[in-house]
């Protein structure tokens, strides 16, 4: 997993300062993070620290305090070349344009996702559209989290907050916890499972997820993370 991310800019809280406050070292050197991916299974790359140029968008972006382009460019621009992939978008007519630039960059299979209550990932409130991509062919299509996790929640259940909240409810999913958080990972790391063509479908995906959280499996990813982005 080559997560690509950054600091919160439109939003409260990003991927970077999410893990920053689980301990992981967010800005190491290319060379490590690329030791973490090939020893662990998992790395972060931070956005202004392998994009020479993101860092001076920074500054404005927050000023300006809306989305704008970065917010289509950024998950475009992953460096580690990813061939399999699954991304968010935030708005439901970008799902299939994206699907077909990821096909364009020589992506093999990918997942591109709106909920449908405007988050920028596969939900558990309702309705989730997928562009999928494989075999070099885009479908479009609507999942429902009842036919995977049983159940809907209410976009509350799965509002996060600060850096040191998110941190806290990550550390509570992979523990274990039961509830809706646990369950919006699921569906997310179903479409990335069944992405990198490690189950057959997202029931199975789901299946898996559960089963590494729950075997401890996950938890252990992030220590590793943890300890070796600090050295």
């Amino acid at each position: 997993v080559a997560k690509h991310g950054n600091r919160a800019v439109s939003s409260g809280c990003g991927s970077a300062d999410v893990l920053e406050a689980l301990g992981v070292n967010i800005s190491v050197d290319q060379e490590i993070v690329e030791e973490c991916i090939q020893q662990i299974g998992i790395g972060f790359l931070f956005a202004p620290k392998l994009h020479g140029a993101m860092k001076y968008a920074i500054g404005p972006r927050r000023e300006i305090g809306i989305r704008t382009l970065f917010n289509m460019l950024g998950p475009l621009t992953n460096p580690a070349g990813a061939t399999a992939q699954l991304l968010g978008v935030y708005d439901p007519k970008l799902t299939e344009m994206f699907a077909g630039v990821l096909k364009n960059m020589g992506t093999k299979r990918a997942f591109v996702v709106h909920g449908s209550d405007g988050l920028d990932e596969v939900t558990i409130t309702g309705e989730t559209r997928v562009a999928e991509l494989k075999d070099g062919l885009v479908k479009t299509y609507n999942i429902h989290p009842k036919d995977y996790v049983g159940k809907t929640y209410a976009l509350e259940a799965i509002r996060g907050g600060d850096p040191t909240l998110n941190a806290r409810i990550t550390r509570d999913v992979l523990s274990g916890k039961p509830g809706a958080c646990r369950d919006v990972v699921l569906m997310n790391a179903a479409l990335a499972i069944v992405a990198g063509d490690k189950a057959a479908d997202i029931r199975e995906g789901v299946k898996m997820a559960a089963d590494c959280i729950d075997s401890g499996q996950a938890v252990k990813k992030l220590q590793a993370l943890i300890e070796m982005s600090n050295g």
